[in-house]
C-alpha cells in the first residue's frame, strides 16, 4: 500500500515537473534540468502531497508545491555534487549531472530548478489564494536559503578545515539545516495549503528530518553503492564526523528508531487519517537507497 502509494505520488510530480519544462529551449541546459529531475523517491513531494491530504487538499492541487520541492531538492544535489563541493560522479546509479555534461552546465541547472520552484509556487494553479502562495514562496526561500539549507551547506564545508572534529550538538545543528529544512518545509507545506497551523507537521518533520541523516550515514558505512547509486564509505574516507562516527553503529540505529517514534507521537491529533506519514517515518530509516 504504502510502495504503491509512494510510486503513484512519484509519477505525478514527474509529470507536473516535465510539464513545466515542456516549452524549454531546446539547449543542453534544459535536457540536464530533465536528466536532473528524473527519478529518485520522490520524499519530499510524497510528504506534501500526504501533509495536504490531512487537510481535504486533492494530491491534483498539492503536486505543484511537490514538484517545487523537488526542483530545490534536485537542485541542491546538482550544486552539491560538484567539484567543489562533495566531487560525486555517481547519483541515482548515472553520472552526475557535470559529469555527463560540464561544471557551468551544472551550475545552471541548478540555478534554473531552484527559480522553477519559486515559479511552480506562484503559479496561481498551486492555489487560489495568493497569500497562500506568497507563504509558500517565502517560506521556501527561508527553508532553502542562508537560514535553512544553504547556511547547513556552509557549516558543512566549514567543517572541513575546523581542524577537528564536530561534536554531536554541532553535527545536529548542521544537518537540521542542510537536510531538515526541506524534510521540514515539506510536511508544513501540506498545512500551509490548508491554512492550517503547522506545529503539529513541523513537529513530526524535525524529528524525521533528523531520523533521514541517521538512516544516510548509517547507509554510508553499511550501503551496497548498487542500491544507493551512490558512493558509500565516503565520509569515513574525508574523515568527517556523522552520527554513526560520534554515536557507534548501533547508536546511531537506536537514535533513528527513536525519532521515529517522536515522529509518529506527532501525529496523535490525526488519528487513522496520518498513517501514511507514519509509514512514512518508518520506511525512512529502513531504506536502502
Amino acid at each position: 500500500m504504502f510502495q504503491s502509494q509512494l510510486q503513484d505520488a512519484a509519477g505525478l510530480i514527474e509529470a507536473r515537473l516535465m510539464e513545466a519544462l515542456a516549452d524549454a529551449a531546446d539547449q543542453p541546459v534544459t535536457h540536464a534540468m530533465r536528466y536532473a529531475v528524473a527519478g529518485g523517491k520522490r520524499l519530499r513531494g510524497f510528504l506534501v502531497i500526504e501533509g495536504a491530504a490531512l487537510y481535504g487538499v486533492p494530491a491534483d492541487h498539492a503536486v505543484h508545491a511537490a514538484a517545487a520541492i523537488e526542483a530545490v531538492h534536485a537542485y541542491s544535489l546538482v550544486h552539491d555534487d560538484m567539484p567543489c563541493m562533495d566531487d560525486d560522479d555517481l547519483r541515482r546509479g548515472q553520472p552526475t549531472v557535470h559529469v555527463k555534461w560540464d561544471d557551468g552546465t551544472a551550475l545552471l541547472v541548478g540555478d534554473a530548478l531552484q527559480t522553477l520552484a519559486f515559479d511552480l509556487l506562484a503559479d496561481p494553479a498551486c492555489h487560489p489564494d495568493p497569500g497562500v502562495r506568497i507563504d509558500l514562496v517565502a517560506s521556501l526561500a527561508r527553508a532553502s536559503g542562508i537560514d535553512g539549507m544553504v547556511l547547513g551547506q556552509a557549516q558543512d564545508i566549514a567543517a572541513e578545515t575546523a581542524g577537528r572534529p564536530l561534536t554531536l550538538a554541532e553535527i545536529t545543528e548542521l544537518q537540521a539545516n542542510k537536510t531538515g529544512a526541506l524534510i521540514r518545509w515539506s510536511a508544513e507545506a501540506g498545512a500551509r495549503l490548508g491554512r492550517a497551523d503547522i506545529a503539529p507537521l513541523s513537529s513530526y518533520a524535525t524529528a524525521l528530518g533528523l531520523a533521514f541523516q541517521i538512516a544516510d550515514d548509517i547507509l554510508d558505512v553499511e550501503g551496497d553503492a548498487e542500491k544507493t547509486g551512490k558512493r558509500v564509505q565516503k565520509d569515513a574516507d574525508a574523515g568527517k564526523a556523522t552520527f554513526v562516527s560520534l554515536l557507534g553503529l548501533d547508536g546511531a540505529k537506536a537514535r533513528a528508531h527513536a525519532l521515529v517514534d517522536e515522529a509518529c507521537e506527532a501525529l496523535a491529533p490525526f488519528g487513522a487519517r496520518a498513517d501514511i506519514l507514519r509509514e512514512t517515518a518508518r520506511f525512512v530509516i529502513a531504506r536502502e537507497t
